[in-house]
């Protein structure tokens, strides 16, 4: 623990002692009483008292209603990591030290708001599972409970949220963010207003898993002859001669030879050709999807699918696919059907959404290696919450050997001797292949065992249950160091408690921690180790040869030294870096769409709940005569001339009257002069055409005309927007910073796509909205689809 750390922890502590003070109030009062406390609350918060103000005597409360309903009772450090959580800072604390009990207290506290609170977690087993807990303490006091999954109805999704509590994931609450974005009727949204939000595993999700962003995706496009020719391609080329992988970064590049022979294969001049941009993001794909991924480590074939692996869990991903083609390179690698690329609706990071509310805040046993990031990122800082028994479990220096098959029979002469006393063991391993060469170890030395990886994981509560139990072995991926809670058996104790062993170093330091923490629970005894070969992935992307020069002559033997632990720890934080750097990068980019994301989203809103859109229409008609102005002009010795006969022809009884337009008048005004004076004469002729249509009608036609305008240019700006992205790094090679110039490009895409639906608004409400016949009979836009109010209006007219 830091300097830092212990003087919050000691300044919070004070807190926690003035709220375990009123332990002996607290109970004597009766449950009506205790209950009662929640209104008393909202009261003294509606009279102007702050959240701080009423935290200790609602700590409190909370506490005690824990006690009568599910029986437990906040030790002080459960009531410090509570503070912690309300202050919006991420309060690490030790498998079993009861987080979930920790967040009751601040969930309550800032639930009084009646503003909502979030809780969030990795998957919806523990969703519920918390929300069934925990409710029945929230429900005693008054306050509701809603849980938000991915099958319930929208109507029960909106209730969900409306609860002054919901527990949900944070993929499903991501998702239904964009889904409200792109509803037609503003009622049709479930969210509220983002307030409050206590992530569960808040490394694993604000970090990991910020590395993917939300997509919601629908139309189809196929290339799939090109995805088979670029994969073609990347099978027919040598490492060294036509390409270079850096494993530090796992990225794969072509040579000067690579370039040509691509150049050749395809019939191009310039593979970096503005206009070949599309295709050398195809042989990146291929590349990557040949060089760095392997499967049964980031993804594994089923049932004639590539099905995606969460690399910091082991868990399979059904239904989750890579972005922006790299799941059809896949596809074209392995040889099964390669599916219609969709176009993206809808897309944000994890970092962006999650930035969105007023508070966030998140709790989990290993973050503290990635205090940098939660600083920048989040403007959260981590504080390591002491463990309310002392931890007692022996973490040993690494042992190094020369080669895997070295070190998995040292292990298993390990594993043997701990087993023949009957001491429970879990082996972590880094991925699902590496599960699968582990139990072939431990088949041949004759040892039972139960396996947990992303083929079998349907088990996982179940094997996670036995782990702790006398002469148990457990062989799993990183999955086991998630959201599991294992119990030692009857007299596991006095043999020493679980020993884990880790088979190879993960590339973050709190994955191996994560692993190490599922020993020594609640001050029990443990022990962990973690067995490394010069062959494993961290070694051989960093340092392979140095090492294997200096440890080659080992055979059988190995090295235990904690300079050779401290060198593999540095190693980690290099890939951390990078892995920081990537994300870092990311998020740069996503900023700029942000901005635009934020501002089409907010106009949505306003269009959805305006009781009258004839301003908005408005402003689009004058953006779009002052751009016609520009069309019809050019511009000579710096100064910019109207043709005012072309302007006059080119509106003219389209979407202003014909003969209409002065062209004299237009003469002597200025720039801004005709733009506005076009602009009132399109209003004025669509004002005209729709004079006998009901108001409430007009305005939904209205809302409809411009709804659809701004969905449909809002995805073309992000299919756009990715396009520029992903060939933005060749602006590189001409002493150009690709972030700058990605900013300045998707802004001009940005205000062309404003001009575009400025365009089609006007030119959609001055030709195809509601028109009265000459004979009576009524045309009705064919984009309006309230029918009953149509047939109305019809028997009106």
């Amino acid at each position: 623990m830091t300097i830092s750390d212990r003087k919050i922890v000691k300044k919070h502590g004070k807190i926690a002692d003035k709220i375990m003070i009123l332990d002996a109030t607290m109970q004597a009062l009766s449950d009506d009483a205790l209950q009662a406390k929640t209104e008393e609350f909202k009261d003294k918060l509606s009279n102007g008292e702050t959240l701080d103000d009423i935290l200790i005597e609602a700590f409190a409360v909370v506490r005690e209603a824990a006690r009568r309903i599910i029986g437990l009772h906040a030790y002080r450090i459960q009531l410090i990591g509570g503070i912690v959580l309300h202050q919006g800072d991420v309060a690490e604390m030790k498998t079993g030290e009861g987080k979930t009990l920790t967040a009751l207290m601040p969930t309550y506290l800032n639930a009084l708001t009646g503003d909502g609170v979030h809780i969030v977690t990795v998957n919806e087993y523990l969703s519920r599972r918390d929300s069934e807990i925990n409710g029945q303490v929230f429900n005693f006091l008054g306050l509701t409970v809603g849980l938000n999954t991915r099958d319930i109805t929208k109507d029960a999704k909106r209730s969900a949220y409306s609860c002054d509590i919901t527990y949900t994931t944070n993929a499903e609450l991501g998702f239904d963010y964009l889904r409200d974005n792109m509803v037609k009727i503003y009622s049709d949204k479930v969210q509220r207003k983002l307030n409050y939000a206590i992530i569960d595993e808040a490394d694993s999700i604000l970090i990991d898993e910020s590395r993917t962003p939300l997509i919601i995706s629908g139309g189809q496009q196929n290339r799939t002859p090109q995805y088979q020719a670029t994969d073609h391609f990347a099978k027919s080329l040598s490492r060294d001669t036509y390409l270079k992988i850096d494993l530090e970064t796992k990225q794969v590049y072509l040579t000067s030879e690579g370039i040509a022979k691509a150049e050749n294969i395809f019939s191009i001049k310039s593979l970096f050709d503005i206009k070949n941009t599309e295709l050398y993001h195809l042989i990146l794909n291929a590349l990557k999807a040949n060089f760095v991924f392997k499967n049964g480590v980031e993804y594994v074939v089923k049932n004639h699918e590539i099905i995606l692996v969460d690399q910091f869990t082991g868990r399979l991903m059904p239904g989750r696919a890579y972005s922006d083609g790299l799941q059809q390179s896949l596809q074209a690698k392995e040889r099964v059907d390669i599916e219609q690329e969709t176009v993206t609706m809808a897309t944000i990071t994890y970092q962006n959404f999650f930035r969105l509310y007023n508070k966030l805040s998140g709790m989990t046993g290993t973050a503290k290696t990635e205090e940098e990031e939660f600083i920048k990122i989040y403007n959260m800082r981590v504080i390591q919450v002491p463990t309310n028994s002392p931890l007692i479990r022996r973490d040993e220096a690494d042992y190094m050997f020369a080669n895997r098959d070295a070190k998995m029979q040292a292990m298993m002469k390990e594993i043997v001797t701990l087993h023949e006393k009957g001491q429970p063991i879990l082996i972590g391993t880094t991925s699902v292949d590496s599960s699968e060469i582990v139990s072939h170890y431990l088949q041949k030395a004759n040892l039972k065992f139960k396996m947990l990886n992303a083929k079998n994981h349907e088990h996982e509560a179940d094997i996670i249950a036995k782990a702790g139990k006398w002469g148990a072995i457990t062989l799993a991926t990183n999955m086991a160091g998630r959201g599991t809670d294992i119990k030692l058996g009857d007299s596991v104790q006095k043999i020493g408690g679980l020993a884990v062993f880790g088979v190879e170093r993960n590339e973050a330091r709190r994955i191996d921690n994560q692993l190490r923490g599922r020993a020594g629970r609640q001050g029990d005894p443990g022990f962990s180790r973690f067995y490394v070969a010069t062959d494993d992935e961290l070694m051989i992307r960093f340092g392979c040869d140095r090492l294997r020069r200096v440890f080659g002559h080992l055979g059988s033997d190995f090295i235990q030294s904690r300079m050779l632990t401290r060198a593999i720890s540095n190693a980690q934080k290099k890939v951390e870096g990078i892995n920081f750097d990537q994300r870092k990068n990311i998020l740069d980019y996503d900023n700029v769409l942000a901005q635009h994301r934020e501002a089409m989203y907010a106009r949505r809103d306003q269009i959805l709940t305006a009781n009258d859109l004839k301003p908005t229409i408005r402003k689009m008609q004058y953006s779009a005569a002052y751009d016609l102005t520009k069309t019809f002009g050019n511009q000579s010795h710096g100064e910019w001339f109207i043709n005012y006969d072309e302007l006059i022809e080119g509106v003219g009884d389209k979407v202003v009257a014909a003969n209409v337009l002065n062209k004299a008048a237009m003469e002597k005004m200025t720039h801004n002069q005709v733009a506005k004076y076009v602009s009132t004469k399109m209003n004025d002729f669509y004002l005209s055409r729709t004079e006998d249509v009901p108001p409430n009608l007009m305005n939904q036609i209205e809302r409809n005309a411009i709804i659809s305008s701004f969905d449909k240019y809002w995805i073309k700006h992000i299919d756009q927007a990715s396009k520029l992205r992903s060939g933005i790094y060749l602006r590189s090679y001409a002493q150009t910073n690709p972030l700058h110039a990605y900013v300045e490009e998707a802004a001009k895409l940005f205000e062309h796509m404003q001009l575009s639906i400025a365009h089609e608004v006007v030119i959609k409400l001055a030709t195809n909205v509601v028109i009265r016949k000459v004979d009576g009979d009524v045309q009705v836009n064919p984009m309006y689809d309230n029918e009953q109010e149509v047939r109305e209006f019809k028997q009106k007219g």
